[in-house]
């Protein structure tokens, strides 16, 4: 016990032995609590060699073990005669001084770098469109290659440049441009990009994409992109069957005067609503993560007025712009008789709800119809205004011209349950799992039925009803067309 033995104890009265120790053994616990902080930080930290952190543990595990400030506290107050001594002896925490290793700026592991080249990560994309490992092309995108999550979301944050690339690319070559939001905003101000057909200006019908706040422009899920192909998982096979670039039977319910209808493409962009001030573009919150930082234990960069976009900074304000500025100018930038078919996907479909539903009387005669995927408004929050009953009302609208895909595990249009939640007919995706992957699945469906819509303007959905019969649930027609 001499190594506990403080050098100076006058307690100024009788004290017994017991209590004395517990006073040197408080104060040895006092002197190298700081140390035994640090220790711990060292054992916690990843990035920190295993050699090192393994000395720090034998280390640790050396010293003094009675290192509970309660259980020091309260032998201390428990030495009978001597309580009242003792009292002003007891562990003050919010005084004490606590010491930490710091390590040098040059001794941080440095921000890991991933080219967004295919080839240099170790991929290729096969005949069949799809991204595969040069190593072994069978197997698809492997994510995690590392321990530490920062090396794993730097290489899939490097993938996602490469086929945002790629996609920017075909969609390029099928026609399409993209235009600055705001529209006085110039190449070097904060800026969001949408993609916009070349034919915009002169084609009587109008398909309008408000996408998913957590997808880059142009991309439906990367998860179909790595499973199915570039052009299933972005919107190139969308535009394309769209716009007329290839043979696709998804107007085949349509009548034949349509299939040679002017029709144009927007892609509205309601995930890139962070603008990053150093690369000089816009970004999702994803992209945000993985841009360098000074170290790879660094915190991400902090977001500033600087990096908000005017009229755009967040989904809502996006929907609105491309409302009020893009497609209400008409005879400038949409033709004056143009009739708008909506695609929105989540957050975007709820955006346009809530707009249309505030402004429905302006934008009225120009609405043809309306697909969702993945709806997120509801009959008893957004739509609670106006009656059905009411034919010039949102809600009959939406009752009649629109309709909603939802997960499912049924087959592509299939009708399921969903009328008096979302006040549409809801129809089966094909998809069961993720939300992202509904659109992949569902356009072409969609686009058939939109053809339909433009092509009779009188038609209207049939409103399903749903009853359950000894557990089956049947289906029944509550309403003809109208």
């Amino acid at each position: 016990m001499s190594h506990f033995r403080s050098k100076k104890l006058d307690l100024s009265g009788f004290i017994n032995a017991r209590v004395i120790r517990d006073h040197t053994k408080r104060k040895v616990f006092e002197q190298y609590e700081p140390d035994r902080q640090a220790l711990r930080y060292i054992i916690r930290n990843t990035t920190l060699p295993q050699r090192i952190r393994a000395q720090a543990q034998l280390q640790l595990s050396q010293m003094h073990a009675y290192t509970r400030p309660t259980q020091i506290k309260n032998r201390c107050v428990a030495g009978g005669i001597a309580r009242s001594v003792i009292r002003d002896f007891r562990i003050a925490r919010a005084t004490r001084s606590l010491m930490m290793f710091v390590y040098r700026r040059q001794d941080l592991p440095q921000d890991p770098v991933f080219p967004a080249d295919l080839e240099k990560l170790g991929y290729f994309i096969n005949e069949k469109d799809q991204i595969r490992k040069i190593a072994n092309p069978e197997q698809e995108f492997q994510f995690k290659i590392n321990r530490n999550d920062r090396w794993n979301d730097l290489q899939r944050g490097a993938m996602n440049e490469c086929i945002r690339t790629i996609v920017s690319s075909r969609l390029r070559s099928l026609g399409l441009t993209t235009i600055r939001l705001p529209l006085s905003s110039g190449p070097k101000d904060p800026h969001v990009p949408i993609w916009v057909s070349a034919n915009l200006a002169r084609a009587s019908r109008v398909v309008v994409v408000l996408g998913e706040p957590i997808q880059d422009l142009g991309i439906w899920a990367y998860r179909t992109i790595g499973t199915e192909g570039i052009n299933a998982g972005s919107a190139v096979a969308f535009a394309r069957a769209l716009l007329g670039q290839k043979s696709e039977a998804v107007f085949r319910n349509a009548n034949s005067n349509f299939k040679d209808a002017d029709t144009a493409l927007i892609l509205a962009n309601t995930g890139q609503l962070i603008w990053h001030c150093g690369s000089g573009r816009a970004v999702t919150h994803q992209t945000w993560l993985t841009l360098p930082r000074s170290s790879a234990v660094d915190s991400p960069l902090t977001m500033t007025r600087r990096n908000k976009i005017p009229s755009n900074e967040d989904w809502q304000e996006h929907v609105a712009y491309v409302f009020e500025e893009i497609l209400s100018a008409r005879g400038r930038l949409v033709r004056e008789d143009a009739k708008i078919d909506i695609i929105g996907l989540s957050e975007g479909g709820l955006g346009m709800i809530r707009y249309l539903e505030a402004e429905w009387d302006s934008w009225r005669p120009y609405i043809s119809a309306i697909a969702l995927s993945n709806p997120l408004h509801h009959t008893h929050i957004e739509l609670v205004e106006e009656s059905p009953a009411v034919p010039s009302s949102f809600t009959s609208f939406v009752s009649s011209r629109c309709r909603a895909y939802v997960l499912s595990d049924k087959p592509v249009g299939f009708p399921v349950p969903g009328f008096q939640e979302h006040g549409c007919n809801c129809y089966s995706s094909g998809e069961a799992l993720n939300t992202e992957c509904i659109m992949p699945k569902a356009w072409e469906d969609m686009l058939e039925w939109l053809a339909k819509m433009y092509a009779n303007p009188s038609d209207g959905e049939a409103h399903l009803e749903f009853k359950e019969l000894d557990g089956v649930t049947s289906e029944s027609v509550a309403g003809d067309e109208d």
